[in-house]
């Protein structure tokens, strides 16, 4: 026997989902509004002659590529990867790194803005008894869990650093996901930590891994916690979208039981 756990959100708007800047807008058409879309295709046809005179149901959207449950492609991150190579888009990501077995980070006790490290993550490896296998998918569950759609959203979670992702990705690793707004820490917290710097550097640090070595990671999960640490397997084949620089994408855990 099989269980499925979705672990994508519903796109949907009137949330604190992304920025401002950013949010979706859909545009509802319903049964009873597009009867004349079907007659027109059929001369003669009349409303009455519809079942209850309805039409069909149909949405128009206008959507960001980083709306809802997405993945993103290493272009996003830079116009290089592989330390000098054109990034690759979100139509041309390997289908091999979208299918693999799942292992669960569970960093829901960090701050909101803490940076994950290397020890972090070797820790966690001990703690869940795993050795890191090429193409296995990580997803790390972070504080931000349960909090997509509410005002705080964008400033929970913690966030992966460069040095850590680096890490990952020398093991083999090439599609990471979490359940927070970014792969990074809120930028809120960034910035502070910029503002005392002035360090670069750390900004959007662990998308920037991606120029080291190419990946794609998952942002805006769900259901992280319903997870077991490792032993199940990943579906997350994003939708292609010509030169994009990510996908939505749906993303399904499935366990054996």
């Amino acid at each position: 026997m099989k269980k499925f756990i979705d672990l994508s959100v519903s796109l949907e708007e009137g949330i604190t989902s992304d920025p401002d800047f950013m949010l979706p807008k859909i545009n509802y058409h319903h049964h009873q509004d597009t009867a004349e879309e079907i007659m027109s295709f059929f001369p003669g046809l009349k409303k009455e002659d519809l079942p209850g005179g309805e039409g069909w149901a149909m949405e128009t959207i206008t959507v960001s590529t980083h709306n809802g449950t997405h993945m993103d492609a290493p272009y996003h991150y830079h116009s290089t990867m592989d330390n000098g190579n054109r990034a690759i888009t979100i139509d041309e990501v390997p289908l091999e790194w979208c299918y693999g077995k799942g292992v669960k980070f569970d960093f829901r006790s960090f701050s909101d803005g803490y940076v994950v490290n290397v020890d972090d993550i070797k820790k966690e490896l001990d703690r869940i008894e795993h050795t890191l296998s090429p193409l296995d998918i990580i997803f790390v569950n972070t504080s931000a869990s349960g909090h997509y759609g509410k005002p705080d959203f964008l400033l929970k979670g913690c966030g992966i650093g460069k040095d850590a992702t680096i890490y990952l990705l020398d093991q083999g690793i090439r599609l990471t996901g979490t359940d927070a707004w970014s792969w990074d820490a809120p930028f809120t917290h960034t910035a502070k930590k910029f503002k005392k710097t002035k360090d670069p550097c750390l900004i959007w640090e662990g998308h920037r891994a991606g120029m080291h070595k190419g990946y794609s990671h998952i942002e805006k999960l769900c259901n992280l916690e319903k997870l077991p640490d490792k032993g199940f397997l990943v579906s997350a084949f994003p939708f292609k979208i010509k030169n994009g620089s990510a996908g939505f994408v749906r993303v399904v855990a499935i366990l054996d039981y």
